[in-house]
């Protein structure tokens, strides 16, 4: 299969929720407005599509100089262990730079993958939850 990549691709809530929902992440996914908050709010959204089909998407919150946030990482299953999410956090290091730290918080299931794509596990974090 061919897959695109695009830097700052504006995607609707919509395609966004069909991602989450296909890739099995936990996300608000029937919460469309919230969806949208979350892409209008984001620095960087970087996208794979596989026939104009949004299959896979990194969205990210960023300073741009020293560090940033990898929010989301989601890969429709049926095109997971392609190298698509590691293309996806490669663009996002290009578009970021060497200067910034490029932090994210893993999902139990995720845990092993991380590492796989260049990512070291830390132990000095912390964390105060939503609420909802």
């Amino acid at each position: 299969m061919e897959y695109t990549y695009k830097v700052h691709d504006q995607i609707s809530a919509l395609e966004l929720s069909q991602v989450f929902k296909a890739s099995g992440i936990k996300r608000p996914v029937d919460d469309l407005p919230r969806l949208q908050r979350m892409l209008d709010k984001a620095d960087i959204t970087i996208t794979a599509r596989c026939g104009g089909k949004v299959i896979g998407v990194a969205r990210a919150i960023t300073d741009f100089n020293y560090c940033c946030y990898l929010s989301d990482l989601a890969i429709d299953n049926e095109h997971q262990k392609q190298g698509i999410g590691k293309e996806l956090v490669r663009l996002l290091q290009e578009e970021i730079g060497e200067e910034v730290s490029l932090l994210l918080l893993a999902s139990q299931e995720a845990m092993e993958y991380y590492p796989k794509i260049g990512f070291t596990s830390i132990d000095n974090g912390f964390l105060i939850r939503r609420n909802r």
